[in-house]
């Protein structure tokens, strides 16, 4: 629909405005080496940007292409940074702390507290004494203490959609406000978790060609990241780190064995860095010790993101010479993510892991749909506090939608 729209108003206005307007050329200039915070903030002549975008509450139409530049508000640092690892390595910090030094928004690991804290705060995981066992919530700290259990396939296909969801918002920030973005990892390299179940035999061969069967319908839709930080800490050492923070749930676990954390090394540097390197710049580090965050902040700014042609891989998903591709993304990524997400709902009745029967169905369904904020959909539950629902046409915010992986029988 949107592109006849934009045919139509193109047949309707002169051509020459409709090129200078909405199809004018950009300059690829945020393809230029990232600069820290304390560079930026000494750079007396950089062009002034428009405010960002409120992309969380305001929509983003096709007749904003006109009004409101995405390319306007690019830099150098409109980057999207993925800071990756194995398990302890101390990525959360990393993270942290070269968001602050390269003055991008840092994202958390994603994990299915997106999905079982609903908008209005209430923790859905109470409901499960209401629930049949194949309904319950299950998540990390279940499934590093009871990896066997039937709900540990529907618990990695979870994973994989909040990292799914979370990284859309990533993009549609980026593209919105123009500041960069650091992850602590991301759904390009959840599917180490999925190789390292199947070979532990905590989910079934069914599940496991499920998961990517999620993956390639959905994984294409997104552009791959500018750069990849791999802090690698070998397993011995992996182990060591679990056990100083003394975590219950890691310290009692049957899954962080050395097998285990092997097969998502090799899984790592095997498959995903070598894939990713093809279309992002990777920087390697040995994190056994830890490391300087400084040290590697100087490494970033001397990397030349600009360094492509057209037969080259590397850059090409952040390759836009239209005004208009870059309103398209930026409104298919802040406007329309529930479309997106929808991509996750493939029948898979042959696996029964990821499959529910309609009795169980039915009690789910009648429970979450009672529970505090689920009786509507967001920004209409009057008792909870939303304003002015007898006018609402719309829900304004952007939020992960739960996932109806599972399929009636």
């Amino acid at each position: 629909m949107a592109c006849l729209i934009r045919v139509g108003l193109s047949r309707l206005t002169n051509a020459n405005s409709v090129k200078s307007l909405l199809f004018a050329k950009t300059e690829i200039n945020f393809l230029r080496p990232i600069s820290s915070k304390l560079l930026r903030d000494q750079d007396v002549d950089a062009p002034k940007k428009p405010a960002p975008w409120n992309y969380k509450e305001k929509p983003y139409n096709i007749l904003n292409y006109w009004t409101d530049r995405t390319t306007s508000r690019l830099d150098e640092n409109s980057k999207v940074i993925v800071v990756e690892g194995p398990v302890a390595a101390g990525k959360t910090k990393f993270a942290k702390q070269l968001a602050e030094e390269l003055d991008m928004l840092y994202f958390p690991e994603a994990n299915l507290d997106m999905i079982y804290i609903n908008h209005y705060g209430y923790d859905l995981r109470q409901l499960d004494d209401q629930l049949p066992e194949s309904c319950r919530s299950f998540d990390i700290k279940n499934f590093l203490l009871t990896p066997k259990h039937i709900n540990t396939a529907s618990f990695q296909n979870r994973q994989y959609y909040v990292k799914y969801s979370q990284y859309i918002d990533a993009l549609a920030h980026l593209l919105s406000t123009g500041q960069g973005v650091v992850l602590d990892r991301c759904c390009y390299s959840d599917f180490v978790f999925n190789e390292a179940m199947c070979s532990q035999g905590y989910i079934s061969k069914e599940a496991y060609k499920a998961y990517y069967e999620f993956r390639d319908n959905t994984i294409s839709e997104l552009l791959r990241p500018h750069l990849v930080i791999y802090l690698d800490v070998p397993v011995d050492k992996v182990l060591e780190k679990i056990k100083e923070r003394n975590l219950a749930c890691e310290r009692n676990s049957p899954v962080l064995t050395p097998q285990y954390l092997s097969v998502m090394e090799k899984a790592y540097k095997q498959k995903y860095l070598k894939e990713i390197s093809k279309h992002a710049e990777l920087l390697i580090y040995d994190w056994s010790d830890g490391g300087e965050v400084e040290i590697v902040v100087e490494d970033v700014e001397r990397i030349d993101f600009d360094r492509f042609d057209s037969q080259d891989l590397k850059m090409k998903d952040w390759v836009q010479h239209y005004e208009e591709d870059w309103g398209a993304l930026r409104n298919l990524y802040s406007d329309h993510k529930n479309h997106l997400l929808t991509y996750f709902n493939v029948p898979l009745y042959h696996v029964p892991e990821l499959t529910i029967d309609a009795e169980d169905a039915k009690i789910y369904h009648d429970t979450m749909n009672n529970a505090p904020g689920q009786v509507y959909e967001v920004g209409f539950n009057a008792p909870l506090g939303d304003k002015g629902v007898l006018f609402k046409v719309r829900d304004p915010h952007r939020h992960t939608l739960p996932l109806r992986e599972r399929n009636l029988q």
